[in-house]
């Protein structure tokens, strides 16, 4: 009996020695070779990348707010005028309009999607900071690629809102343009205005009234706008702006179940001074499209609505080719 206890032992300490700690990944400035297990904690050098191009939209599109890949072509949507939504192609050509009948754009601010449904975040909360009737229309899939979607809606609030006066324009940290779909919930990254950070927030995909639940704060030092999920490599891409201007995509993969900060957390600066970033996606996860809705305050900026394409496989190719399959 000692020796099975002996051998249970040093069995449990080989296994202790073999899990090591730290940053995995060979692209940071910290990587560990010795690591067995992300940590969280790689560091990485600044980068700023540029488009490998940038191709002007339509102006029944002047407010892209949001944007998913679906059936071959891109789809975004104005943030609070009509209640449609636009597909494009990949270089900004409208190719499909689908109108959502009996709804209100008050303030449409993103696109999210899973295998049955779309849905789109009614949750823009910037002028004032205190609306009530933040919700998400979600739309059967089927029925909005036959041009006859069929709608219903999730509401909510925050769990941590208790103050609901009047705000400034542009300051209350319960403002929201951002958000994924994953399993049986909804994730919201939220726009600080105040802090400039994003606050995650979970509640249930399913109709109803529910209340969003507080997970945890990214410090990402400007104005989250959008995000792009691909469960199946756990990859979640961010992109914003500063409050002076300063575009950027932040990476989060490689994290454990939905704790999206418990891997490694990238900032990549984009060469887009002074566009109002608004929409991402990404298929596969080294091709990104980005958009951005008017930003006109001349003789200063003169920058119309656009659609961009970046490459960041050199960021993520080595990581994304482990989930390759034969």
């Amino acid at each position: 009996m000692k020796k099975v206890f002996l051998l249970l032992f040093l069995f449990f300490i080989d296994q202790i020695q073999s899990q090591i700690l730290g940053c995995t990944d060979p692209l940071s400035k910290n990587y560990n070779p010795q690591a067995t297990i992300n940590d969280g904690s790689c560091q990485y050098k600044n980068k700023k990348i540029k488009p490998l191009f940038s191709k002007k939209l339509s102006t029944d599109i002047i407010e892209t707010s949001g944007l998913i890949v679906l059936d071959t072509l891109l789809w975004t949507h104005n943030d609070d005028t009509d209640t449609n939504i636009y597909g494009i192609d990949t270089l900004g050509e409208i190719k499909k309009k689908t109108k959502l009948e009996n709804v209100i754009n008050t303030d449409w601010e993103a696109i999210s999607q899973d295998s049955s449904y779309l849905y789109v975040g009614d949750f823009g909360n910037n002028y004032s900071g205190n609306r009530t009737d933040l919700h998400i229309l979600r739309i059967e899939k089927k029925s909005f690629l036959l041009n006859a979607p069929v709608i219903d809606t999730i509401s909510f609030s925050y769990a941590d809102q208790t103050d609901f006066s009047q705000a400034k324009p542009n300051t209350t940290n319960f403002d929201c343009e951002a958000f994924i779909v994953s399993k049986d919930s909804i994730y919201l990254f939220s726009k600080q205005w105040s802090d400039k950070k994003t606050a995650i927030y979970v509640l249930p995909k399913q109709p109803g009234k529910h209340i969003a639940q507080y997970k945890q704060t990214l410090d990402v030092k400007g104005l989250v706008t959008d995000a792009s999920y691909l469960e199946d490599k756990k990859l979640v891409a961010l992109c914003g702006y500063s409050k002076t201007g300063k575009t950027f995509i932040y990476l989060l993969y490689d994290f454990k179940n939905h704790d999206f900060l418990s891997g490694n957390k990238r900032k990549i600066k984009l060469r887009l001074r002074f566009h109002q970033i608004e929409g991402i996606a990404t298929q596969d996860g080294k091709l990104f499209y980005l958009t951005n809705e008017s930003f006109i305050k001349k003789p200063i900026v003169n920058n119309p609505q656009q659609i961009h394409h970046f490459d960041l496989s050199s960021y993520l190719s080595q990581y994304l080719d482990q989930f390759k399959t034969d």
